[in-house]
């Protein structure tokens, strides 16, 4: 949900996880698709597919990941609303869009 989010608001931005799935959570894809944002290009990545250098900020979602190959710059202490209902997802989505929207 964050590079969806971030991309909508004008950032360069990849999303990955220590342990992706092998798509994208269908309520992430709902709950982004309900704001009008594009979710073709989403897919599910690892962390160690990621190529730090290019990025001004890494930020972690939470979740107590400990992610020693990405240098990460702040942790947003979210919980991963994986497996749970749209209305987790829904507030997930909303914490996201609020502390990016305070990104400068």
């Amino acid at each position: 949900m964050a590079e969806a989010i971030a991309r909508d608001l004008g950032h360069y931005a990849q999303s990955a996880g220590t342990t992706p799935g092998q798509s994208v959570a269908e309520n992430a894809i709902e709950v982004l698709s309900d704001m009008g944002l594009d979710t073709s290009e989403l897919e599910p990545k690892s962390v160690d597919s990621i190529d730090a250098n290019g990025f001004d900020r890494i930020i972690s979602m939470g979740c107590g990941v400990h992610c020693p190959a990405l240098p990460i710059d702040e942790d947003w202490g979210l919980e991963d609303p994986v497996g749970s209902g749209k209305s987790v997802y829904e507030e997930t989505r909303d914490r996201i869009l609020e502390r990016m929207s305070n990104l400068q």
